[in-house]
C-alpha cells in the first residue's frame, strides 16, 4: 500500500505487557490519504491500537478503532457532504505461521483462523486505513438523499409499439 502515511511495527520488539499506540495524520498525510481513499478530502484521520501478545501461543490480538472525518461526493446530486467514520476493529496474528500453515489453519477453522505476518512486520497505519475503506460506502448519498427513477419515455406506448404486440393485433 501508499507509504507516505506508515506506522511499521517489528514484531521482535513487542513486550509482553499490553501496548497502546495512537496515530493521527498530519496536513501533508491529510492529502495523501485524500488520493488513497479516493474522496474529495479527508478533514480528520486517527486510529487507536491496543496489542496484547501471548508469547507461547505465538499469537497478538489487535483491538481499535479508527476516526476520520471524509468529505465525500453523492452520487445522486453531486453536491459534496462530510460524513465521521467511527469503525471498531479487531485483529488475530499468528506471529510464527507460515502460508502453507496458514492454508492448513484456514481449510480447519475458517475465518477464524489468524491472520499471518509477514517478514516479522506489521503496519498499523495499512490496517486503520483498511478497516475504514471496509466502512466506506461504494456509493454514497447525503443523508436523507433518495434516488427516483422517472422513464424519459411513455412505457404503455412503447409496451404498444413492440413488434410481436404490432403483429398480434394484426393477426386478429
Amino acid at each position: 500500500m501508499q507509504k507516505e502515511f506508515s506506522f511499521p511495527l517489528n514484531i521482535d520488539e513487542l513486550h509482553r505487557q499490553e501496548q497502546q499506540y495512537h496515530l493521527r495524520a498530519d496536513n501533508a498525510q491529510l492529502k495523501t490519504l485524500k488520493d488513497v481513499l479516493q474522496v474529495e478530502s479527508v478533514k480528520s484521520f486517527e486510529a487507536s491500537f491496543f496489542l496484547k501478545l501471548n508469547n507461547k501461543e505465538h499469537l497478538l490480538n489487535i483491538e481499535g478503532e479508527v476516526k476520520a472525518e471524509l468529505e465525500l461526493q453523492s452520487v445522486v446530486s453531486l453536491e459534496n457532504f462530510f460524513k465521521t467514520y467511527e469503525v471498531p476493529f479487531r485483529y488475530c496474528f499468528d506471529t510464527k505461521a507460515t502460508y502453507a500453515e496458514f492454508k492448513k489453519m484456514e481449510e480447519l477453522l475458517g475465518d477464524a483462523a489468524p491472520d499471518i505476518i509477514e517478514n516479522g512486520m506489521l503496519d498499523l497505519a495499512d490496517l486503520a486505513l483498511e478497516q475504514l475503506s471496509l466502512a466506506m460506502e461504494d456509493y454514497p448519498r447525503k443523508p436523507g438523499e433518495t434516488f427516483h427513477f422517472k422513464p424519459e419515455f411513455d412505457v404503455e406506448k412503447t409496451e404498444q409499439n413492440k413488434p410481436f404486440a404490432v403483429l398480434e393485433r394484426l393477426k386478429k
